[in-house]
C-alpha cells in the first residue's frame, strides 16, 4: 500500500524541517563548512576583481558554441572532484571494514555515496565532458559558424547544470537515493524509500535529461543541415561522424529515460502501480526500460571517444586515417547494435534460453566493428612517423586497457558465465575497465589535443605526463584486484566483509584509487601551470599539432564567428588539401556576418527549473506551482520578445581579421 504524501507534509514547509539537515553526520558537516568557506572565498575574489559583469555578459549569457563547450568541460571537471571523492570514500571503507571493524561509514551514508558516485560520474562528469567536446569541435570541423539553435544550446547547458545543482543540494539538505545508480524498484518505491533521496534522483535526472536531449537534437540538426559546401557525409571528419551517431542515440534513448522516470514519479507521488507487483505492475518493466536507455548510454559516451582517437592517431602518425569508410560503417553498425543488446544486463531475469541466446549473440557481434576500429588505428600507426606526445600516450594506453575490458565484456555476454559473475565485483571491474580505459582516457586525450585550438597555447607536458602515469598505473592497481575478487565470488554493493583473507585485495584497490587521485590533482596542476606559463607554451605556427582536419583552417582560438569565409570542401582531408593547393588566407572580400545575440533566458529558466525540482522533492506544492507558472510564463515571454540576431558590421569583421593576420605573422 503506497503512503499518502499529503499526510506527511506541512502546507507551508512541506517535508522540510531542521531534521532535514544532516547535522548528525560529521563528514557532511565538515564538507559543508569547507564548501561554504571555499565558496565565499571565490565570491570575494570575483567581487574584488569586478568580474560579475564580465561573467554575465561573456559567459553566463553566451550562445557561442565554443564558450558553451568550455563551460560544459568546467562543469564536468568540477563534478569529477565530487564524484571521485565518493569513490575514494567507498574504497577506504571497503579496505577498513573487515572482521570486527565496521569501517568509518555507516550503512545509511555508504548507500548514498554508492548511488551518488554512479549518478554523478555518468550524468554529470562523462556526459558534460563529451557534450562539451562535441559542442566546441563539431561546428569548426564542418565549417559552420555556430550550432543550428544557439539559444537552445545555452539552455541545454544550464539545464544540465541545474540537475547537477540538485544533486549537490542533496548533500546538505536531506539525503540522496540509497538505491544504486539505476534506482530499481521496489527499493525505489515509496514503500521502501519514503524519504527524499529517490525524489532528488528523479528530478535531477529529469532536468538534466531535458538538457541532454535538446543538445542532441541541436547537434544532430547542425551536422545534417549546416555542413560547408562540398562536405558530403563521406567527407566529414571521423569525430563528426561519431558525434552524429552519438546524437542519434541521444534522441532515440533519452525520451525512454524521461518516460520511465515519469512512471516512477507517478508510483511515488500519486500511488499508481506501474513498477510494483500489485494490480498488474511489474518491477521488471522498469529494468527493461531503464536498460533500453542505459545500454545506448554507454555508447553515447564511447562513440565520440572513438572519434577523438581517430583524429589523434592520424595526426601523431603523420598519415591519413587507415580505412576511413570502414571506420564510418563500423560506427553506424555499433550505433544500431547498441540499441538491441540491453537485456544482457539482466540475463538472470528468467526470460529463457531463446531470449538470452539472442541477446548474448548480438552482444558478441558488437565486438566485431569495435575490434575493426582497433585494427584501423593500429594500421594507421603502422609505418607512420609516430610522435609520442601526450594525446598519443593516452591513445596507446586506451588500446591496451580497452581491449582487456572488451574481452571481459565478451565473457559476460555468455549467459552461463554471466549467471556466475553478474552480481560480483568482476562486473564492477569490467564496467570501469571500459569507462575509465575508454571514456576517461579518451577525454583526457581530447582535452590535451584540442586545448591549443580553444586557448591558443598548449598544456604543460610534464604535469600532463605525471597525470597520465598516475591514472594508468592507478587504474590497473585499483581494478585488477576486483577481477580476482569477482572470480572468487565476492559480491558487489557491500560495505562490510566477513572473510579477513580478502582484505589485502581491497587495500591494494584503495592504493590504486589514491594514485588516481594524484592523477586528478596533477591534471589540475597542469592547467594552473599552463595558464601561468602560457606565453612559453604558446604555439608559434598557428597549427598546434600539425593537424590535418578542417578545424585547423581557422585561428587558435577562433573568432566569435569561426570563419570569415565559409570553407569550400574538395577533399575529405580538407585542410591538408588546402595546404597542398597553396592555400592563402584571403585579405579582402569580407561581408557583414549575421550573429545571434547573447541572452540570459536559458540561465533564468534553469534557475526556475531548479526551484521547481527542489519544491517537488520536498512537497512544497505552492512553490512548485509558482515556479512552474514562472517557467511557462517566462518561456512564452522570451519566445515573443527575443531579438535573435544582430549584424557584425563589415568594418568589425575586417578589423578583427586584420588583427588576427598580424598576430599570426608576429608568431611566425
Amino acid at each position: 500500500m503506497a503512503l499518502d504524501p499529503s499526510s506527511l507534509v506541512d502546507p507551508i514547509f512541506g517535508r522540510l524541517s531542521l531534521d532535514s539537515l544532516p547535522l548528525h553526520e560529521p563528514i557532511l558537516v565538515a564538507t559543508f563548512a569547507a564548501v561554504a568557506i571555499g565558496g565565499m572565498a571565490l565570491l570575494a575574489v570575483v567581487t574584488r576583481q569586478k568580474l560579475w559583469g564580465y561573467l554575465w555578459a561573456e559567459w553566463i549569457t553566451s550562445i557561442d558554441h565554443k564558450r558553451i563547450g568550455i563551460m560544459y568541460m568546467i562543469l564536468g571537471i568540477v563534478m569529477l572532484l565530487r564524484g571521485f571523492a565518493d569513490a575514494i570514500m567507498m574504497r577506504l571503507q571497503q579496505a577498513m571494514a573487515f572482521g570486527g571493524s565496521e569501517g568509518y561509514l555507516n550503512a545509511h551514508h555508504y548507500d548514498q555515496i554508492f548511488t551518488a558516485h554512479g549518478v554523478i560520474m555518468i550524468f554529470f562528469v562523462a556526459m558534460p565532458l563529451v557534450t562539451g567536446l562535441m559542442n566546441y569541435i563539431v561546428p569548426l570541423q564542418i565549417g559552420a559558424r555556430d550550432v543550428a539553435f544557439p539559444f537552445l544550446n545555452n539552455f541545454s547547458f544550464w539545464m544540465t547544470t541545474a540537475g547537477a545543482v540538485l544533486v549537490m543540494i542533496s548533500l546538505f539538505v536531506g539525503e540522496f537515493a540509497r538505491t544504486g545508480w539505476l534506482a530499481y524498484p521496489p527499493l525505489s518505491g515509496i514503500q521502501y524509500s519514503p524519504d527524499v533521496g529517490v525524489d532528488y534522483y528523479i528530478w535531477a535526472l529529469q532536468i538534466a535529461g531535458v538538457g541532454t536531449l535538446l543538445s542532441g537534437v541541436n547537434l544532430l540538426a547542425t551536422i545534417i543541415k549546416m555542413r560547408a559546401p562540398g562536405m558530403t557525409l563521406m567527407k566529414m571528419p571521423v569525430f563528426t561522424w561519431t558525434a552524429l551517431c552519438t546524437n542519434v542515440l541521444i534522441v532515440a534513448a533519452f525520451p525512454v529515460l524521461t518516460a520511465v522516470l515519469v512512471l516512477l514519479s507517478l508510483d511515488r507521488y500519486v500511488g499508481t502501480n506501474f513498477f510494483t507487483s500489485d494490480f498488474g505492475g511489474s518491477p521488471m518493466m522498469y529494468v527493461n526500460l531503464i536498460w533500453i536507455w542505459g545500454h545506448p548510454e554507454v555508447y553515447i559516451l564511447i562513440l565520440p571517444i572513438f572519434g577523438i582517437f581517430s583524429e589523434v592517431t592520424s595526426t601523431f602518425s603523420g598519415k591519413k586515417l587507415f580505412g576511413y569508410s570502414s571506420m564510418v560503417y563500423a560506427t553506424v553498425v555499433i550505433t544500431i547494435l547498441s540499441y538491441i543488446v540491453w537485456l544482457h544486463h539482466f540475463f538472470t531475469m528468467g526470460s529463457g534460453a531463446s531470449v538470452n541466446s539472442f541477446f548474448g549473440i548480438t552482444t558478441m557481434i558488437i565486438s566485431i566493428p569495435t575490434g575493426a576500429k582497433i585494427f584501423n588505428w593500429l594500421f594507421t600507426m603502422y609505418r607512420g612517423r609516430i610522435r609520442f606526445e601526450l594525446p598519443m600516450m593516452w591513445t596507446v594506453a586506451f588500446m591496451l586497457t580497452f581491449v582487456i575490458g572488451g574481452m571481459t565484456g565478451v565473457l559476460l555476454a555468455v549467459p552461463p558465465a554471466d549467471f556466475v559473475l553478474h552480481n560480483s565485483l568482476f562486473l564492477v571491474a569490467h564496467f570501469h575497465n571500459v569507462i575509465i580505459g575508454g571514456v576517461v582516457f579518451g577525454l583526457f586525450a581530447g582535452i590535451v589535443y584540442w586545448f591549443p585550438k580553444a586557448f591558443g597555447f598548449r598544456l604543460d607536458p610534464f604535469w600532463g605526463k605525471v597525470s597520465f602515469w598516475c591514472w594508468v598505473v592507478g587504474f590497473y592497481i585499483a581494478f585488477m584486484p576486483l577481477y580476482v575478487l569477482g572470480l572468487m565470488g565476492v559480491t558487489r554493493r557491500l560495505r562490510y566483509f566477513e572473510d579477513p583473507s580478502l582484505q589485502i585485495w581491497f587495500v591494494i584497490a584503495a592504493f590504486g584509487a589514491v594514485l588516481i587521485l594524484f592523477g586528478i590533482l596533477a591534471f589540475l596542476v597542469q592547467i594552473y601551470v599552463s595558464i601561468r606559463r602560457r606565453h612559453e607554451l604558446r604555439d608559434t605556427s598557428g597549427d598546434p599539432w600539425d593537424g590535418r582536419t578542417l578545424e585547423w583552417s581557422t585561428s587558435s582560438p577562433p573568432p566569435a564567428y569561426n570563419f570569415a569565409f565559409t570553407p569550400i570542401i574538395h577533399d575529405g582531408d580538407a585542410w591538408w588539401d588546402m595546404k597542398q593547393r597553396g592555400y592563402q588566407r584571403p585579405q579582402s572580400g569580407f561581408r557583414a556576418i549575421l550573429m545571434p545575440r547573447n541572452t540570459g533566458a536559458g540561465f533564468v529558466l534553469a534557475v526556475l527549473c531548479t526551484i521547481f525540482g527542489f519544491a517537488m522533492v520536498w512537497y512544497l506544492w505552492w512553490l512548485a506551482i509558482a515556479s512552474f507558472v514562472g517557467i511557462v510564463g517566462y518561456a512564452l515571454w522570451h519566445t515573443f520578445n527575443y531579438d535573435r540576431e544582430f549584424h557584425l558590421s563589415l568594418d568589425e569583421v575586417v578589423r578583427a581579421e586584420n588583427e588576427r593576420t598580424q598576430l599570426l605573422a608576429a608568431r611566425s
